[in-house]
Formats: C-alpha cells, structure tokens, sequence
C-alpha cells in the first residue's frame, strides 16, 4: 500500500514533474505556479480545492490527484456543486497497483467534506486507458464530444 496524503508545499517541484508528464505541452514554470497557487489558497480559480498525492516507501511521489469544486458539469445536477478531477496522474512503474483507486478515494472524501453528492470528471477521446480506469472506479460515461475551433 502507498500511503496518500494532503500535498505540502515542499511537494511542489515533483507534482509539477508529474503535470508535466500529464499535460506536456504546458511549461513546467507554469505547472508548479499553477500547484503553488492550489496549495497556497485551497482554490483553483474561486473555488476550494485540493491536492493529494501518493508517496512509495522512500517519500518519492509516484502520484496526484487534483479535485475541485466546479458549479456544473456534464449530466449532474445544476442545482448543487460537483467535484470534479481536474488531474490524475501515477507514474508509470506504479500504474496497476491500485494507487489511482487509493488517490480518488481521497478525492472522493473531500469531495463529500464539500457536501457534493457527485463527482465527474474528463478523458481525451483518445485515452482509453484513462476511460476504462475510470470506469472502472464507478464512473461512467456521459458524452462525447469532438470540439472546434477556428481563427478569425
């Protein structure tokens, strides 16, 4: 078992490796002040968040877990926040061993704290991997949606 806890700020330059390997067109300067403003204000924009991560036997971080609050989301009721994943990433020498289903768990408990009666969260369409994990943890899907944009 890989302990899970709350993220501290001397986390920060390993979650931010991580994002990086999660979200690799984004800068790692750009990751970590993303992850210092969670950690310092318990917010992602205006509203509460958190970060958790997962530590191996020697303290090394082999995975995180963003949540927050959003005020929709795709099928869940418009009347009352959702918490929602805003990143999920374990490494790949870690992936199977049930760390993922460890670090939302720990989303999922804050995400009551907050009085949320669901959960939702996204996947690129490519990402069948991220699909069937989550799945997998009770999830299920809702759409599918191709999105556009055009430069005028």
């Amino acid at each position: 078992m890989h302990p899970v806890r709350r993220a501290r700020p001397e986390d920060l330059d390993q979650i931010a490796a991580m994002r990086k390997l999660l979200w690799p067109d984004s800068p790692f300067a750009e990751h970590r002040a993303e992850a210092e403003e969670t950690l310092a204000t318990g917010r992602n924009g205006t509203l509460p968040a958190a970060t958790f991560v997962a530590e191996d036997e020697d303290c090394r971080l082999v995975g995180f877990i963003e949540v927050g609050l959003r005020s929709h989301a795709d099928k869940c009721n418009p009347v009352r926040p959702v918490g929602f994943v805003e990143g999920w990433f374990v490494a790949e020498e870690f992936r199977e061993k049930g760390i993922g289903g460890e670090l939302m768990r720990a989303a999922e408990e804050w995400c009551r704290k907050q009085r949320c009666l669901e959960m939702a969260s996204d996947a690129r369409i490519d990402n069948t991997v991220s699909q069937d994990v989550h799945e997998a943890l009770g999830f299920e899907i809702v759409d599918r949606c191709v999105h556009f944009r055009k430069s005028l």
